[in-house]
């Protein structure tokens, strides 16, 4: 079975509907429009409740906080045990609509955040009138304390001279017909943070980017008024209520200029056509779904279950599991800083260790790992959401001047080092870095696991390489990825001399967290060799000629991969000498693989990498654990198949939402194990490299699917694969169709 091609845009087979309410929290769905998010649910017998997340809601302690909860309270109550009641998460549309009620009293909710305003919009109408209260639920009601297993949620600051302590919220009263809050950073961890990491004298000529910081809200209803700073009830009953909640963060001198900002962006939306706002709406989401997609549609031919099957062993689980994570990411991937990998903006309240933790909390807290960050946004490419990777860009380079100056401060050398471990400013996380520096060289960095890891600076050039080849944007190039490359290319020319060969020697350095003391470790070598490679390929007359001549020589003094040779099979190995190792569970070899593809399907000496690939150490494929994308890179199906079918399949630990997986090494919801998934399918049905476009290199013959996926330069391949043949294929331009290779699927 498969279906009609009219159909392929359509997301709503995946809906996810849900006949009865949900217990708490954990039974919330995600909405959002790129920046706001929301966890929605509704209760047993009660209400309609849900967070209000937003991607640079950061607090003083730089923890990403809720902004607040938000309760809706109908009576009569549709919501009562024994009505009907229906919820269902529209995909298609970007909304959540609910309808519970006896016959003749049925109350149908719609709720949307506008994906082009800062605006949630819940719309609420009944057959019969009703009344309506709104309650804003607040948690941070006076200054706290973390301690014990919550300053987990406060990585970076824990451990360090004096308590990591939570500033209240505030809640404004005395308006008649709105609730107004926020939360102000009145203090901030920065300067304490650049002052202890040697950056002092930088700091002074800088900004601080958490002081004065503000983030909250205004709420308001016609036919409510208020009964309180926290509550707006009706008078008397209506048909229908539509309630706007309005979402600000800024940062001013005066909380006065915030609340001025707020009420002027009210006053804009507020001007906005309701129907005209919500077309608008709906089509960008429209817009979203029609720009990719896959839909596996059937099994095996032996008696598989065909699309739209709930079974988790169908590969609609699979379909379904892209589909929705690429919704998530899409909720949360146009605000101000890049998603967060622990959780996003949808935590919600949470159990770890026997002890309760509001919807604040999340493991790792506030600092990014690139390790984890990068993971969402490598999908983004081949579904062509470029959009949502901005964000990710823009945080390094705001970063970049700091790092400079931090280079020559550690070092001695020009260039560009980003830490692993990071606030969104660029520093390190206090914690990693160590707060005793007594007898210590500024540059000593205490945390092992990231002492020397300076590998993940050129995996975001291998990112942006390919984000400027698919989308053939010039001024990103100029303006952003060359300037990059100039600071973390003489980073690596100047930080290490040459060894007696010629060649770089890397020492002292690591093989990503797992080999923490090393000599020349592959993921670097991989990393300089794939960046070098391709932006030496770019020619002096994009590059420049003195670019060209200097990376050129750099490209010489690159070692050659490690490598042994033993029975006459060559397999790579971690580094060419470990000292320290290993002490996590990461592959550092299977880089050459993924994320710099220096082997791979049509590529030479595949042997070498099935061979790695075969022996390597670690076997995983939950969290970020990448077995799945770098079996696919390499062409073994039935590995890839059977990978991202145990992960899209598997438990979601407590949520229900069936796309809230974790939190495995992280977080819930954990974003890595669904991007993973999600680049691994794409690149079982097409990988390109420079012109060539392979088709089907990891793709098994038993997965019927329909798909609309991106390539370098602008172009689209959109096909039907059916009952193993190729159905139906276009190629967009036309003239890329010469440049697609059609590889033969395999039995699995």
């Amino acid at each position: 079975m498969s279906m009609r091609d009219g159909e392929a845009t359509r997301p709503d087979r995946y809906d996810v509907i849900w006949d009865r309410p949900s217990q708490d929290s954990s039974g919330s769905m995600p909405l959002g429009n790129g920046d706001i998010g929301l966890n929605l649910w509704v209760e047993k017998g009660g209400d309609l409740l849900f967070y209000i997340g937003k991607t640079d809601a950061w607090n003083e302690n730089a923890r990403l906080l809720k902004l607040g909860r938000i309760r809706v309270r109908l009576r009569p109550n549709p919501f009562a045990k024994g009505f009907p009641f229906i919820q269902r998460l529209s995909l298609g549309r970007g909304e959540i609509e609910i309808l519970a009620g006896r016959k003749g009293s049925k109350v149908r909710a719609n709720i949307l955040v506008d994906a082009n305003h800062p605006v949630i919009r819940a719309d609420l109408k009944g057959e019969r009138k009703f009344h309506l209260e709104v309650d804003l639920e607040i948690w941070r009601q006076k200054p706290r304390a973390l301690s014990g297993r919550e300053l987990f949620s406060a990585y970076g600051m824990d451990g360090g001279p004096h308590e990591v302590v939570e500033s209240p919220d505030t809640i404004l009263g005395g308006t008649d017909d709105r609730i107004t809050w926020f939360h102000r950073n009145q203090t901030s961890i920065w300067c304490e943070t650049m002052k202890l990491q040697g950056m002092e004298r930088w700091a002074r000529r800088s900004h601080d980017p958490l002081i004065n910081g503000t983030f909250g809200g205004l709420i308001k209803c016609g036919g409510l008024r208020s009964q309180g700073p926290t509550i707006l009830r009706s008078s008397k009953p209506r048909s229908r209520f539509t309630v706007l909640i309005h979402v600000l963060t800024s940062q001013t001198d005066e909380v006065e200029e915030y609340l001025k900002q707020l009420v002027d962006q009210v006053a804009h939306v507020d001007r906005l056509r309701p129907a005209e706002a919500r077309r608008e709406h709906r089509r960008w989401w429209s817009e979203f779904w029609a720009r990719s997609w896959i839909h596996i549609s059937s099994c095996d031919r032996n008696g598989g279950m065909a699309a739209g099957d709930s079974s988790v062993q169908t590969p609609y689980v699979v379909s379904r599991g892209y589909a929705l994570q690429r919704f998530i990411t899409a909720c949360a991937g146009r605000g101000r800083f890049p998603v967060k990998f622990n959780g996003s903006i949808f935590t919600v309240d949470a159990r770890e260790d026997g002890e309760t933790f509001d919807a604040d909390y999340r493991r790792w807290g506030g600092p990014y790992w690139f390790q984890n960050t990068r993971l969402a946004y490598w999908p983004l490419l081949a579904s062509a959401d470029f959009e949502e990777m901005l964000p990710l860009f823009r945080m390094y380079l705001e970063a970049l001047p700091m790092s400079k100056a931090r280079t020559k401060l550690y070092f001695g050398h020009g260039g560009a080092f980003f830490p692993e471990t990071m606030y969104f400013w660029g520093s390190y996380a206090n914690t990693n870095y160590g707060w005793d520096r007594s007898g210590k060289h500024v540059s000593h960095v205490e945390n092992r696991y990231i002492r020397w890891h300076y590998e993940g600076a050129l995996e975001l050039l291998a990112i942006m390489l390919d984000y400027h080849e698919y989308t053939d944007d010039q001024a990103f190039l100029q303006t952003r990825l060359l300037p990059l490359a100039d600071e973390v290319l003489q980073f690596y020319s100047s930080h290490h001399k040459d060894g007696p060969d010629g060649h770089l020697r890397m020492d002292p350095s690591q093989a990503l967290e797992t080999y923490q003391r090393t000599v020349n470790p592959i993921s670097d070598i991989a990393g300089l060799q794939w960046t070098l490679d391709r932006l030496i390929a770019l020619g002096k007359d994009q590059i420049g000629p003195r670019r060209w001549r200097r990376w050129s020589k750099l490209r010489a003094r690159i070692p050659p991969l490690p490598a042994e040779v033993k029975g006459g099979t060559k397999c790579l190995l971690p580094a060419q000498e470990v000292i320290e190792g290993p002490n996590n569970s990461e592959n550092p070899e299977l880089y050459a693989v993924f994320p710099f593809r220096l082997y791979g399907v049509g590529k030479p000496e595949l042997g070498t990498a099935l061979c790695t690939f075969e022996k390597r150490r670690f076997k995983g494929n939950k969290g970020w654990q990448q077995d799945d994308i770098q079996a696919a890179l390499l062409g073994l199906a039935g590995e890839a198949q059977h990978s991202v079918l145990e992960r899209f399949c598997s438990s979601y630990e407590g949520s229900r939402f069936p796309a809230f997986w974790g939190p495995n090494f992280d977080w819930i919801p954990d974003q890595d194990h669904g991007c993973v998934g999600m680049m691994a399918l794409q690149k079982m049905l097409l990988q390109a490299e420079g012109d060539t476009i392979l088709l089907f290199p990891a793709w098994p013959e038993n997965w019927d699917v329909q798909f609309r996926l991106h390539a370098p330069h602008r172009t689209t391949v959109q096909g039907t694969y059916r009952a193993g043949e190729l159905a139906r294929l276009k190629v967009t331009p036309a003239g890329r169709a010469k440049d697609l290779v059609v590889l033969k699927t395999q039995k699995t």
